[in-house]
């Protein structure tokens, strides 16, 4: 049996859970996630590697999808309140989130719930709920604190969302719950909320929070510093190659509980992003991204596959100029003003010479067979153009 404790930041009551493991049933550990984004990054699988662990051992995983409380917005480390998702865009991104966890966790074995199942309460039992508690009690929290100090707004959905989550935990009757330290607040919470409703509290356990591809900041999609675990192998390479030295050692053990090597830098870094890829895409995916990233970034050479465009759209009417800005939005999924941004810069290409400043409108003709390049690591191929 494992250490399940491993890497952990805490495991509260202290000594609760090694006599829960001592006990002769397996255990109900929970994990919610709520799919506000399109994609789960290498943060989130911290806390799912441990699930996992759980999963080995022969404890029952519970994956609770946050459909309901992802329309209320969880607080946690936020410093204001921000947009909700559509109802399209969570039902959406809850579809993504259970295939992409599914690359860590053991899908046969993964019980998978939707919180929208009793959250949609009659209107006496969430009366009920909400008389568990107080507002001095839900004020507690350090997010909360530092919004007051600072005169910013906290939304009454806000204080609603450690209730309902708590009340997760009800519903499935969760042994124990995983999360990242930034949740500290709503686990323990989950603990009274149990207790409120007869049952025996659960145990918590609190996992690190990755640091980002900055170094700095934690991984977050918002930020920009994340690493998609969905990402193209080679995109992935890429990011991993940017993190900074002194944030290695902290990949290793989150992500392989295992010291950093004690090869040069550049070197561990690479290894790192093999096995990264590796894991994601399938054995020999690392080694192939990695002769992709030294083409790019070493030889200063284009991918030998990449994306193809279409330049017949993009053709003004009634000739044949094309303009810039619009392509690269296009093609490379950004706003047009970002790929006026980056043509100002220098950091488009064609053929691997950056394209002049002033160069918004160009001759389809001669694009059509040239490879485009945006920032470092992304490419397409522009094929068609005028008959």
């Amino acid at each position: 049996m494992s250490d399940l404790t491993r890497n952990a930041v805490e495991a509260l009551p202290e000594g609760m859970l090694a006599k829960q493991l001592q006990g002769d049933r397996p255990l109900r550990v929970k994990l919610g996630i709520d799919p506000t984004t399109a994609d789960i990054h290498l943060g989130h699988t911290v806390v799912l590697e441990k699930l996992a662990e759980f999963q080995r051992d022969g404890h029952t995983v519970v994956l609770i999808i946050g459909d309901f409380t992802a329309r209320v917005g969880d607080p946690s480390g936020r410093s204001s309140a921000r947009p909700l998702p559509s109802a399209e865009e969570i039902e959406a991104n809850a579809a993504t989130y259970q295939e992409q966890a599914f690359k860590v966790l053991d899908r046969e074995r993964t019980e998978v719930r939707f919180n929208s199942e009793w959250l949609r309460m009659e209107p006496e039992a969430l009366l009920g709920l909400l008389a568990q508690t107080t507002v001095a009690r839900l004020l507690e929290r350090d997010d909360f604190q530092k919004r007051m100090g600072a005169n910013q707004p906290i939304a009454a959905l806000e204080l609603l969302y450690p209730l309902l989550q708590g009340y997760d935990s009800v519903a499935v009757e969760a042994d124990v719950e995983l999360g990242g330290t930034d949740q500290k607040f709503n686990l323990l919470f989950g603990r009274d909320i149990q207790g409120a409703y007869g049952q025996k509290p659960q145990s918590i356990l609190t996992m690190p929070i990755l640091v980002g591809t900055d170094g700095v900041q934690k991984m977050s999609k918002s930020l920009g510093n994340y690493v998609g675990v969905t990402d193209a192998p080679e995109e992935m390479f890429g990011r991993l190659m940017s993190i900074p030295d002194e944030a290695m050692a902290e990949y290793y053990r989150l992500l392989f509980g295992s010291e950093q090597p004690g090869s040069p830098p550049n070197e561990a870094k690479r290894e790192l992003a093999r096995r990264l890829v590796d894991r994601f895409h399938g054995e020999g995916a690392g080694a192939a991204a990695e002769e992709s990233f030294n083409r790019v970034f070493v030889d200063r050479g284009a991918p030998e596959e990449m994306p193809e465009l279409d330049l017949g759209p993009y053709m003004d009417d009634g000739g044949s100029q094309v303009h810039l800005p619009r392509l690269l939005a296009d093609g490379f999924e950004i706003s047009a003003s970002e790929g006026r941004r980056l043509i100002g810069q220098g950091g488009v290409k064609l053929d691997g010479e950056p394209v002049a400043a002033t160069a918004l409108d160009l001759d389809a003709g001669e694009l059509s067979g040239r490879v485009l390049q945006a920032g470092k690591r992304r490419f397409l191929r522009l094929v068609g153009g005028p008959a």
